[in-house]
């Protein structure tokens, strides 16, 4: 399988770290938060991996040189951002018509994506979402499940939230997201834009272990403290 691991994002709401180094590579317990990535992609079966940059594109491709993953890394330089579908869309022939996982950077988690990528395969779901529970859902996407465990409703930030079952930005998806995605002008997102129409065609499996966006200074010091590894 390949994946997209997108990092192309500035990190403003954490400057003034990420004005010199980018959100992808801030330190977590002494390592840059994009290697625990690599940790999971181990043993998965992974061929090669496409990682968006904008911000500090110089410092992401530094980090790769001579890194265990070295030769499996596709670098993608956006010089305006596309978008977390966009960025899919503009890398088409990097998945052809297999199946694909596509996970967000900018969190830290130890779960097990094999278990996504297995749901994934038992449905015919154009896509499969990661989800968490969480204890703050007005600042999420927030899915609802009915009883097959598809997705039947999703709000980006509700007011009033229908769950707690968070989008934890990690997708197994199919080839059909591309006509879903379609040719609207960048930046295309995947929760405002192309979530919304597989509403009752795609699934949506609860993760276990740990997961936190560490895209704020208050969560970028507590994931310091909470990181169980």
């Amino acid at each position: 399988m390949n994946v997209f691991l997108l990092a192309g994002g500035l990190g403003t709401r954490l400057r003034p770290l990420t004005n010199h180094i980018p959100k992808c590579l801030v330190p977590v317990r002494g390592r840059p938060l994009i290697d625990y990535w690599f940790d999971l992609f181990d043993g998965l079966g992974v061929d090669e991996v496409l990682v968006n940059v904008h911000h500090l594109p110089d410092l992401v491709e530094a980090h790769f040189v001579g890194h265990p993953w070295q030769d499996r890394v596709r670098l993608f330089q956006e010089p305006e951002l596309l978008g977390s579908a966009g960025t899919v869309r503009a890398n088409h022939d990097f998945v052809g018509d297999d199946d694909f996982l596509v996970c967000y950077a900018d969190n830290l988690t130890d779960t097990d994506l094999s278990v996504i990528w297995k749901r994934h395969q038992l449905g015919d779901s154009v896509l499969t979402m990661g989800l968490f529970h969480t204890p703050f859902p007005k600042e999420c996407g927030i899915a609802t499940l009915d009883d097959e465990g598809l997705i039947v409703d999703f709000v980006e930030k509700p007011e009033k939230p229908a769950s707690d079952l968070a989008n934890a930005g990690i997708y197994a998806v199919s080839s059909g997201i591309f006509e879903v995605i379609g040719d609207q002008p960048p930046p295309v997102d995947f929760g405002f834009d192309a979530i919304p129409k597989l509403i009752g065609r795609m699934a949506g499996i609860a993760i276990d272990g740990f997961l936190m966006d560490v895209g704020t200074p208050e969560r970028y010091e507590a994931v310091q403290r909470l990181w169980p590894h």
